[in-house]
């Protein structure tokens, strides 16, 4: 099987790192998290990628997407919080596109799906607690307690760093990766021919 990309899959690779940037900056607040945490649609344009073109394709989608990002608005955690993003986004889209490579159907880009939303869930809940977090406290100059309090003042439930992840973290990573997959499991089969053709 063909690994090595070609002129029209890097050309693709860069129009659908640049769709993702523009998806990036649509952003839904969610009622049970911190505004800092923000629901958007940047991964569909990489999972597409990454089933069209393999797993490699989606790594370098997700890193076009962060460079541009932050070439375009710029950094407040000096590429931290970027390469947290870079991780968590991978973390997404390998698992499935491995999957969905190996076994071409519906039934296959589902399980790549449902196994990718629940590495990145779980690899979030570290990311988030042990890198993010403490990364954005440091740039904003703010202890991580504060940040913790935004939270419980949209979650009782949350009091402590544990319960943080539990109760905004977890659900925020399923819900994101849930909605993505709906909408890349509807729109994939009708666009795919065009990127491959591209």
């Amino acid at each position: 099987m063909k690994t090595k990309l070609g002129t029209r899959e890097i050309v693709t690779i860069g129009m659908l790192g640049a769709i993702a940037v523009v998806l990036m900056l649509f952003e839904i607040p969610l009622p049970f998290a911190p505004p800092f945490y923000e629901i958007d649609f940047s991964e569909v344009p990489v999972l597409v990628g990454c089933f069209a073109l393999g797993p490699v394709a989606g790594i370098l989608i997700e890193f076009v997407k962060i460079l541009l990002n932050l070439v375009i608005n710029g950094t407040a955690t000096a590429g931290v919080g970027e390469l947290a993003n870079f991780c968590i986004g991978c973390s997404f889209c390998i698992p499935a596109g491995i999957i969905y490579k190996r076994k071409k159907t519906k039934k296959g880009a589902m399980i790549g799906l449902i196994s990718g939303t629940l590495i990145m869930t779980f690899l979030g809940c570290f990311i988030n607690a042990y890198i993010m977090l403490p990364t954005y406290a440091k740039a904003f100059k703010i202890p991580i307690e504060g940040l913790i309090e935004m939270g419980t003042k949209v979650n009782a439930s949350i009091t402590d760093l544990f319960t943080f992840v539990m109760f905004a973290v977890v659900p925020f990573n399923l819900l994101k990766g849930v909605l993505v997959s709906i909408i890349v499991i509807l729109i994939y089969k009708k666009i795919s021919p065009i990127i491959k053709r591209h």
